[in-house]
């Protein structure tokens, strides 16, 4: 007997239960079965063969005159009883072997399910190799040397040598090796999933091609991330550039570094070599740093890049490239007038691209977006309800931990494990840009909130009421919080200051709990740390700290 799946669709449009029989028999004359369609939920639940054509099911909903949606597999329970699929290699295969890829295969192979992963490179995708372990490893070097160099205590006679980028390149070199080994390599005979080295394309809705090789799959998950976008400005491809890949690797510090772009990846690199002692350069095109954060903390975070030593321009608009010699100059208009910007290296790090260009997505019938990122609805599915994407390559938050989620949502759904699928939730996703003094975010910034009709309230507490910045000698940054008028549960928080990344964690959980501000205030907080500040920040709802004795909130 046939092998047969009970799917659902959405569809628009039906308003009686007419509708409910015209769509039943539009579905049944191409071949599904023990129809159920329901217009107060707007969908139609049946039964179909394997080989069941989803876009001739669309034609026959919207021949018979209604609008369908979104197709999906259902499953019974909750994937103790998932069965591999027959007619099939792999019940799973994923493109691509980043965090997203690894999560999904974890998550699909202790269901049972058969997994094959496919590769065109090195397998541990951005983070592990040319991402945050590379990034922060040096990172931490610099901060390193920087402090050595000035300590910000009168009293210390400190001093260091210029850094050997390149023992300083070798040594990260090695921890990326040892991590990819360890939390990447080791794994798929750990989990036994099957390695597929080469570029995949698919070929149809069913089935890719890898090198000579055709694969058939119960189910995709695209998860092949994403790259440095190159914009399109006169001369650039032609003037030798440095990418957030690229510059981990120089072992020679250039004198004048020009940065195109001013997000976070341009702050950590643009800062990364101005603690080597470079001169740097940022260039944007809009006017405000770090939109995401509200105004107020967006000028503490542009002062603490000028403290740095980094000049920024903006708004630029880019005429041109050239590059003669050791020498590059950037064209530019600025507010009008004409600007060139010169140095010896240009680093480019103006955002995201994903990497579907070799994939064939229109074979799959898979839509996507304006930059060729897959779309995907709220489960991850794309228009072909036999593939689904997840991590980077969705153009969504670009971060490990959200990829690996997502990946791991993907997995379920794809597979049906979680019977129903399961939305993403992004509402409260941490973003932490590692600079001195570091970014942080969580939920809502004040501006969205009352874009969003919200009545809030908001704190904003200097780093020079927190006695542990104060003993650090270092009092550059702003805690605020934002909180709902009048229930006082907190909704977001934005944190410049050293350490911000370990001390947005706590607010995370705070606003994603629904914790009010009176939680925070009759909690106890360990004093003389930096997370100490989100309590203090949040007694300043209703007092002034400044008048308080220590420790005495």
């Amino acid at each position: 007997m046939a092998k047969t799946i009970t799917y659902e669709m959405e569809i628009e449009g039906m308003t009686c239960h007419d509708c409910e029989v015209h769509v039943s028999q539009a579905l049944e004359r191409i071949g599904a079965s023990t129809v159920r369609a329901s217009f107060q939920r707007g969908e139609a639940v049946f039964v179909a063969p394997l080989d069941f054509s989803f876009d001739q099911a669309r034609k026959a909903v919207a021949q018979a005159g209604y609008h369908p949606r979104g197709i999906r597999e259902l499953t019974e329970g909750d994937g103790s009883q998932f069965t591999s699929m027959a007619g099939v290699d792999y019940d799973l295969v994923i493109i691509g072997s980043g965090s997203a890829a690894f999560a999904a295969a974890i998550e699909a192979r202790g269901a049972g399910a058969t997994v094959a992963m496919v590769e065109r490179g090195t397998i541990g995708g951005t983070c592990v190799n040319v991402g945050c372990v590379p990034s922060k490893t040096l990172l931490r070097a610099s901060e390193i040397y920087h402090a050595a160099r000035y300590p910000g205590f009168h009293g210390l006679g400190t001093r260091a040598g210029a850094p050997d980028l390149a023992q300083l390149v070798n040594e990260k070199d090695a921890l990326v090796q040892t991590l990819r080994q360890q939390k990447y390599e080791d794994l798929l005979a750990e989990y036994d999933i099957q390695w597929v080295p080469g570029e995949a394309r698919f070929i149809d809705d069913r089935r890719i091609q890898v090198g000579e090789r055709t694969i058939t799959a119960g189910r995709y998950i695209i998860a092949t991330g994403a790259r440095p976008r190159i914009p399109d400005i006169p001369g650039l491809d032609e003037a030798s550039y440095l990418t957030s890949t690229t510059a981990l690797d120089l072992t020679m510090r250039p004198d004048r570094l020009i940065v195109i772009g001013s997000g976070y990846i341009a702050l950590e690199l643009g800062q990364l070599f101005r603690r080597w002692g470079a001169q740097v350069t940022l260039i944007q095109r809009g006017r405000a740093l770090m939109p995401s954060y509200d105004a107020d903390v967006r000028s503490v975070i542009h002062a603490a890049i000028e403290d740095a030593g980094i000049e920024l321009i903006s708004p630029a608009a880019y005429e041109r490239v050239e590059r003669h010699g050791s020498e590059v100059m950037v064209h530019l208009t600025v507010d009008k007038a004409r600007r060139v910007v010169q140095g010896d290296a240009l680093l480019v790090a103006a955002g995201r691209t994903p990497n579907t260009e070799a994939l064939q997505l229109q074979y799959a019938g898979i839509d996507v977006g304006d930059h060729g990122e897959p779309l995907v609805d709220a489960t991850l599915q794309t228009h072909n309800p036999r593939v689904y994407a997840a991590g980077d390559v969705t153009l969504g938050p670009q971060f490990v931990y959200v990829a690996a989620y997502e990946g791991k949502i993907a997995a379920r759904n794809a597979l049906g494990l979680a019977g129903r699928p399961q939305s993403l939730d992004l509402d409260v996703v941490p973003a932490v840009t590692f600079t001195q003094p570091g970014l942080a975010q969580v939920g809502l910034t004040e501006t969205r909130a009352r874009q969003m009709g919200l009545a809030v309230k908001t704190s904003v507490l200097p780093l020079a009421a927190v006695p542990r910045a104060l003993a650090n000698r270092d009092t550059r940054g702003i805690i605020k919080w934002v909180a709902e008028a009048d229930s006082g549960r907190l909704r977001g928080a934005q944190v410049v200051a050293e350490n911000a990344g370990e001390v947005i964690y706590a607010a995370t959980l705070a606003v994603k709990h629904g914790l009010r501000v009176h939680d925070l205030t009759e909690t106890l907080a360990p004093y003389l740390t930096m997370a100490e500040g989100l309590k203090l920040a949040a007694l300043t709802f209703e007092q002034d700290v400044n008048k308080l004795s220590c420790c005495a909130g």
